[in-house]
Order: C-alpha cells, then sequence, then structure tokens
C-alpha cells in the first residue's frame, strides 16, 4: 500500500508528535498512517533520532518547584499509540484497532444523514478522533476550519478542491480551506478524521445538527 500513498504528513507535525505535544486524537491519526506508510516512518525515526541526540547534549539544569509534581501528572495523560505494522489482514490499521476493538465490522456506527455514518472515538477531550463512512458517490456538506483538521483515508478514496485521496493518503486542512469531499462513484469511503475544533458549515442544517452530531 505505501507504493500507492502520494499525500504525506507535515515535518511540523511529525515532529510535534515525535515531541508527544499533539492531542490523543491527532497522536492516533498520525500513529494509523505512519503504520501504514515506510516513507512517513522513516521521517519520524529521524525526528526521533534528532531529539534523542540534543537531550544527551543538553546541559543539566537545577529543577524548579514543582517540576516532580508536572511530570507526574503527565505520566498520567494518555499514552502515544505505537506505530505498529498495519495488520495484513484487515483494513483498520493496527493503532486503531485498540481503539475499537478490531476491525471494520466491530465499529458502531450511528447514521448523520444522507447516508453518511460516524463513530466517535473515546479520546481526550482537547480533540475529536471519528471514523466517517461516506457512501460511494455522496459528499460531506462543504465546509470550513476553525483549526486543524487531519483525514486518513482508510478504504476507498475521495476528492475535494485540493485532489484525490486513497487509501494510506492524509489530508491536513486548517483555517484556509474549504471543501467539499465527495466519494468516488466506485466504493464507499471510510476514513479516520481528527479535529481540535469545531467545523465550519455553510449551511442551514448541517450547522444546526452541529452540537448534536459533535462534530
Amino acid at each position: 500500500m505505501t507504493e500507492q500513498i502520494k499525500h504525506h504528513l507535515t515535518d511540523s507535525l511529525l515532529m510535534a508528535y515525535s515531541a508527544g505535544s499533539l492531542p490523543e486524537a491527532f497522536n492516533l491519526t498520525i500513529a494509523a498512517h505512519v503504520s501504514m506508510c515506510d516513507e512517513c516512518r522513516a521521517r519520524l525515526g529521524a525526528f526521533d533520532s534528532l531529539g534523542g541526540a540534543l537531550v544527551e547534549g543538553s546541559e543539566s539544569v537545577e529543577m524548579s518547584a514543582g517540576s516532580l509534581e508536572a511530570v507526574m501528572e503527565r505520566l498520567k495523560a494518555p499514552e502515544r499509540p505505537a506505530e505498529k505494522p498495519i495488520y495484513s489482514n484487515g483494513i483498520v490499521p493496527a493503532p486503531l484497532r485498540d481503539y475499537i476493538g478490531g476491525d471494520l465490522d466491530a465499529v458502531r456506527w450511528k447514521s448523520i444523514g444522507m447516508g453518511v455514518k460516524q463513530a466517535i472515538l473515546p479520546t481526550s477531550r482537547d480533540a475529536t478522533a471519528r471514523l466517517l463512512f461516506i457512501p460511494a458517490g455522496a459528499a460531506v456538506p462543504d465546509h470550513g476550519h476553525r483549526g486543524t483538521e487531519l483525514t486518513l483515508v482508510l478504504k476507498g478514496s475521495f476528492a475535494d478542491e485540493v485532489d484525490h485521496f486513497g487509501p494510506g493518503d492524509i489530508e491536513v486542512a486548517n483555517e484556509d480551506l474549504n471543501h467539499t469531499p465527495v466519494a468516488d462513484i466506485g466504493e464507499d469511503c471510510i476514513c479516520l478524521a481528527a479535529t481540535d475544533a469545531p467545523l465550519k458549515f455553510k449551511g442551514l442544517i448541517p450547522r444546526l445538527a452541529q452540537p448534536f452530531l459533535r462534530i
């Protein structure tokens, strides 16, 4: 699959993931992509090595008051999902399987209208991760972004104003992008999407439903 992946993570996201400074929902999405993509996995390894070298070469300093308590609080935070290789006998990458308890047949979908379904995953509250099922030929309502949205294609494909995205591809959207993702006609599209702020829908009905759907 990795030879077919054309859309990759940015260096800034990989560095933030390596440093452990991202929300759990973003960590999950990045871990899932990295498990599918040799190129991003290699780049992440380089950033991890660079970070380790910087730590080893830095001078020791006296710890400030409360440092121990701060470290203990960080240890309570959700762990970064491991970048395990994708399972060969299923569609769902290994890091994501732990969140849904198996492959796609274990997902508890909820309809959000027009044939589109979602399943919100249990992550920390600073960002949201969800699986999206978009029927072949169907579109997600036109929307913009108040923050960052990462969308990883697991099955099928979609196209928007940016490009065409297939299995393993990841789209990084921010406040500058308004788009209408449309699933390809030949196959239903399933994606993992992570957002750190509510989307900005243009249509009235999506805006009214937004608080109930947590989008």
